[in-house]
Order: C-alpha cells, then sequence, then structure tokens
C-alpha cells in the first residue's frame, strides 16, 4: 500500500509545481485582502489546531485494494479537470478572488459545465485521497470546500458587477461546483 501513498504525494507534488510555475503567466490584477486574509487566517489556524490534537493521525491507512483504485481514478479525474481548466482559462487564471485588469468571462470548456471547475477537480482530488488512503484526510476537504465556496461567492459578486448582464445568465445556466447539482 505505500506504492499508492506514493503516486499520491508524486501527484499532488507535480500538480503544485505546475500550478505555481503556471502562476507566472497571467494577467496582471490585484487581490481583495482583507476577506481573504481573514478567512485564510482561520483556516490556517483550524489546520494548526488539527494537527496539533493529531485529527489528521491514527485512522490507519486504507489496505482496500477497490478503494484504493478507485480514490487513484478519482484522483487523476478532479486533477486533470483542475488542470483542463487552468489551461483553458489561460492568463485570466488568478488566485482565488483575484480581480484581473481587462478581464474576459470564459464559459466554454470545463466552465460550460461548471462556473469553478479548477476548485471542483482540486476537491475532487481531495475526496479521492480520502477515499484511496485515509478518511481522516477528508476534514481537509471540508475545510478546503468551505474556502473555495467562500472565494467563489466573492468572485462571482465581482463577476456581477465587471459583466452585470453575462455573468447572471452565466450564472443561472451553469452550477458552481458539480454539474446538474451544486
Amino acid at each position: 500500500m505505500h506504492v499508492i501513498e506514493l503516486i499520491f504525494e508524486v501527484g499532488w507534488g507535480a500538480f503544485w509545481i505546475y500550478w505555481l510555475a503556471a502562476a507566472f503567466s497571467t494577467k496582471r490584477g490585484r487581490v481583495a485582502w482583507n476577506g481573504e486574509l481573514r478567512i485564510r487566517a482561520v483556516i490556517a489556524i483550524v489546520v494548526v489546531l488539527l494537527l496539533r490534537v493529531g485529527a489528521l493521525r491514527g485512522g490507519g491507512l486504507n489496505s482496500d485494494p477497490w478503494r484504493a483504485g478507485i480514490g487513484l481514478v478519482l484522483f487523476g479525474l478532479g486533477l486533470g479537470f483542475a488542470v483542463w481548466a487552468r489551461l483553458h482559462i489561460g492568463r485570466n487564471w488568478g488566485t482565488p478572488m483575484s480581480q484581473k485588469d481587462d478581464p474576459e468571462l470564459v464559459t466554454s470548456g470545463p466552465y460550460a459545465l461548471v462556473r469553478h471547475p479548477i476548485y471542483s477537480g482540486i476537491l475532487l482530488a481531495g475526496v479521492a485521497s480520502a477515499l484511496a488512503l485515509d478518511w481522516n484526510w477528508l476534514l481537509m476537504v471540508v475545510l478546503t470546500g468551505i474556502y473555495f465556496i467562500y472565494s467563489a461567492k466573492v468572485e462571482e459578486r465581482h463577476l456581477t458587477k465587471v459583466f452585470p448582464v453575462d455573468y447572471p445568465l452565466y450564472r443561472h445556466s451553469t452550477k458552481m461546483l458539480v454539474p446538474f447539482i451544486f
């Protein structure tokens, strides 16, 4: 089972290295730091407290090969979806809640399926990691999901101001994170 752990570690590592490298090819913009800084600080404090009390230890590594296999497939699909969305949005990508100079509304590709496909892909990969490795990691997925939903709502308020006709139509026709559901 240690091979599965290694695959997930390498997969997440490669994903985040790509993510950081790709960040250098974006349009200029700014971040509304007041709200984002507060929510990031709260999440960081909660994560540190959870780690200190050992909430993410002791669940035991999964030993079911079917669960590991399904988790691995979902992991690949999740990260693949996030990367596809990142490539599709191109230079318009930014950190959560950033506001780009000369913004464009992207509604094709993965953005035709959900309004925030990068968040969807990362969350699916997180759930897959918990499924394949250790259920205790669902706690991290929940915290990340809370942050992503908060970020999505802030971003959507901004996009509604920037695209007052087009964005409400897009928002009405496309779900936020899960196609056809939410």
